[in-house]
C-alpha cells in the first residue's frame, strides 16, 4: 500500500472530504471551487491538477481534476479510494453524443460503461466485466435532474481510449462511433469506464455525470471556453447529489 502525500496528491486524507467532484480540466475544478464552494482550500496542485475542499450548503465536500484518459483517471481515482480515504467520486465533464435524441448541453448519467481500453486486463477476470455506476449515486442524481428540471438521459456511455480515430475518416459503415450508436450507447467520452472499475475494486462508489459538448454526428458543438466554465447545471446537480450521500 502506496503512502502519502503521493507523486501526485500532495496531501493528507484529513485533506479530503468523503465525496470528491472530478472534472477533467484543473481550470474546471478552480471555477467550481470559486463559485461553489465556500471556504475553499487549496489542497493539491501537483502537476498543476488543482484539488480543493470546502462547504457546499453545509456539507464538506472536495473538487480535483483527473486530467484526460482513462490511465490518468485510473491514477487518481486510485489513490484517493485507496491511500486518502475518499468513498464517493462524481466524475463531471463533458461527452460527445451518439444518439438523435441527445442533443448539446443535455445531461447524461452514465449507467453503465462500454469502452475501447483494455483497463479491465490488470484483474485477470475470465470474461467480459460490464463497468458500472452506483445505483445510490444513479438514483439520487436522477432523481434531481428530474426535479431540476433538467434535459437528462441515463444510459451507456462509451469510454474511449482515441480522441483522433484514423477510422472516423473512413465509409460510414466503417466508422466506430457509428457502430456505438447502433447499440444504443448514449454518448462518448474517455475517463468513466476507468473510474466505475476503480471503484468496483476499492469497494467504493462512482458516477460520471456528463453534459453534451457535441455531437459526433449533426455537427453541433460547444466552445472550449464554454466546457470550461458554462456547464453549470452538471455542476449543481453534482453538488446537490453529493450533499445526499
Amino acid at each position: 500500500m502506496a503512502a502519502y502525500p503521493t507523486p501526485h496528491i500532495a496531501a493528507s486524507p484529513a485533506d479530503f472530504a468523503k465525496t470528491v467532484l472530478m472534472p477533467g480540466d484543473p481550470l474546471r475544478s478552480q471555477f467550481i471551487a470559486a463559485h461553489f464552494l465556500s471556504d475553499a482550500v487549496l489542497v493539491n496542485n501537483v502537476r498543476g491538477v488543482q484539488g480543493y475542499t470546502g462547504y457546499y450548503k453545509g456539507t464538506r465536500i472536495s473538487v480535483m481534476a483527473s486530467g484526460m484518459g482513462m490511465p490518468s483517471m485510473g491514477i487518481y481515482a486510485y489513490e484517493l479510494y485507496h491511500i486518502f480515504g475518499v468513498e464517493n467520486i462524481l466524475r463531471i465533464g463533458s461527452a460527445g453524443a451518439l444518439q438523435p435524441s441527445v442533443h448539446v448541453r443535455d445531461i447524461v448519467l452514465g449507467m453503465s460503461c462500454s469502452t475501447t481500453s483494455d483497463f479491465a486486463r490488470q484483474y485477470r477476470l475470465p470474461g467480459t466485466y460490464a463497468p458500472t455506476a452506483s445505483y445510490r449515486l444513479l438514483r439520487t442524481a436522477a432523481d434531481l435532474a428530474e426535479s431540476m428540471g433538467l434535459s437528462y438521459h441515463v444510459g451507456n456511455l462509451l469510454t474511449s481510449d482515441t480522441f483522433y480515430d484514423e477510422r472516423e475518416d473512413g465509409m460510414e459503415s466503417d466508422r466506430p462511433t457509428v457502430a456505438w450508436s447502433k447499440m444504443g450507447v448514449l454518448a462518448t467520452e474517455m475517463e468513466a469506464a476507468a473510474l466505475y472499475m476503480t471503484a468496483a475494486r476499492a469497494g467504493k462508489n462512482a458516477l460520471a455525470i456528463c453534459t453534451i459538448s457535441d455531437h459526433m454526428f449533426t455537427g453541433e458543438a460547444t466552445t472550449a471556453e464554454e466546457r470550461q466554465n458554462s456547464f453549470t447545471d452538471m455542476m449543481t446537480l453534482a453538488l446537490e447529489t453529493a450533499i445526499r450521500l
